[in-house]
């Protein structure tokens, strides 16, 4: 049997004015299967749709790796290649006030053989099929390193259960080389292909809602940009803040807006993580959101950073700061792997 959770920390220490500069080398996208045939796919959803999607409103949030502590600073961080930028990719109009479909819950079986769900987005793709989260929320680190069980996503996913756009089958993932190798968090991101929706049709049978991007639109994505002053925090934070208060349930999606710095932890093998000011507490957010040039209008903007873990960096009980890896050529090079992969109905 898998090893139950275990929750760990990150230490987060001063960085001073100095210059972060990565390797410039190229990608090593690691493909991970998730359910890669039709019948494994049609047998994850049923697991999640059957009984009134009780499993998906029975899941938690996970709990791994959610929690940092220390200091922050700003500085420089040196791209590793040139600047790239893909635009978003429009949807259907939704009305106005919603929040934007492109966001939801991503679901899975943890290493307690329990249900859990971390954030995701979908991003632009040219089979309008990936969605970004974090990559401990596709690989579980507490293991052997493979693939979490029954990975599934749900765009604009509550509490409830309820499947608005209908659900996504993850058929593939790919990730770096080095999370998987080397637990490199520098590295803790996964670009997730997934079959095209379905929903229950009766108890007995799914009916196909089409292509994700087609029903939801993406998000843009930017790498080796520099650091923006404005980054718009999207994801379900449910867990409680170390004082104990609990402002979130994780039952919608909330929003923060705040400034992104360079940072450094003190845990080993990540190097070059960015920070954001979130009051977002860990257990839920992770696999956040971090969107630039965000449009209330549109409910579109760029994606250019994922959180992986929460820090409260000035001791006063609550979380403060988000943490990211930084977008690099080296994460681009991993989207663009994942963009290239086709994956069709399960129907």
């Amino acid at each position: 049997m898998r090893r139950a959770l275990i929750a760990m920390g990150m230490g987060l220490s001063l960085l001073g004015s100095t210059v972060v500069a990565g390797p410039a080398r190229a990608a090593s996208p690691l493909a991970v299967p998730l359910a890669s045939t039709v019948t494994a796919a049609q047998q994850v959803a049923s697991f999640w749709l059957a009984d009134g999607a009780a499993n998906l409103r029975n899941a938690t949030p996970y709990t791994v790796e959610t929690e940092t502590g220390g200091e922050r600073l700003s500085a420089d961080i040196v791209p590793d290649g040139p600047p790239a930028s893909i635009p978003p990719l429009e949807g259907p109009a939704s009305p106005e006030g919603e929040t934007p479909p492109t966001s939801g819950k991503v679901f899975f079986i943890g290493s307690d053989l329990l249900p859990h769900w971390c954030t995701g987005t979908v991003v632009h793709a040219k089979f309008r099929n990936v969605v970004a989260t974090a990559g401990h929320c596709v690989l579980d680190v507490e293991a052997p390193m493979g693939a979490l069980w029954k990975w599934v996503f749900v765009p604009g996913g509550h509490s409830d259960g309820t499947t608005p756009f209908g659900l996504y089958v993850g058929k593939r993932a790919y990730t770096h080389y080095d999370l998987d190798d080397l637990r490199d968090y520098d590295r803790d991101y996964a670009f997730v292909n997934v079959y095209d929706g379905v929903v229950s049709a009766s108890p007995d049978a799914l009916s196909d809602v089409g292509r994700l991007g087609d029903n939801v639109g993406g998000q843009g994505i930017e790498a080796n940009q520099p650091l923006p002053s404005t980054v718009d925090v999207l994801g379900y934070p449910a867990g409680p803040h170390p004082d104990g208060s609990l402002p979130y349930t994780g039952g919608t999606l909330e929003r923060s807006t705040g400034a992104a710095f360079a940072a450094k932890v003190t845990m080993s093998r990540m190097d070059r993580p960015v920070g954001v000011d979130s009051p977002f507490t860990g257990e839920g957010s992770l696999g956040s959101s971090w969107l630039t040039q965000y449009s209330d209008d549109s409910r579109k903007g760029y994606l250019n950073g994922i959180t992986v873990s929460v820090s409260d960096t000035d001791g006063d009980g609550r979380y403060d700061t988000g943490i990211s890896p930084y977008f690099d050529g080296e994460l681009y090079g991993v989207y663009l792997k994942a963009t290239a992969y086709w994956t069709g109905s399960i129907i």
